[in-house]
């Protein structure tokens, strides 16, 4: 069986989306716990700094592992 395999593009694509997210949701939850800007701002530009890097990481090992990768089958027959 053939299994598909992530670009390493597709993966930097993934961690940067995936990234916007977290930097929306951690700045609202620092801030509504804190009610401060610069402590907000801080803590996501801190945390993401290594966070982005594991993530990319992560991704790439995990595009390794064949657990639950499927090849979509060729059909036969009409298009």
């Amino acid at each position: 069986m053939r299994y598909s395999i992530d670009s390493w593009k597709r993966s930097l694509v993934k961690t940067v989306s995936y990234r916007v997210l977290i930097i929306l949701l951690d700045f609202c939850a620092i801030f509504l716990l804190t009610h401060k800007y610069n402590v907000a701002i801080g803590f996501v530009v801190i945390s993401n700094l290594y966070t982005s890097g594991g993530y990319f990481v992560h991704e790439r090992i995990w595009d390794k592992i064949k657990f639950g990768k499927t090849h979509p089958k060729k059909k036969s027959g009409i298009k």
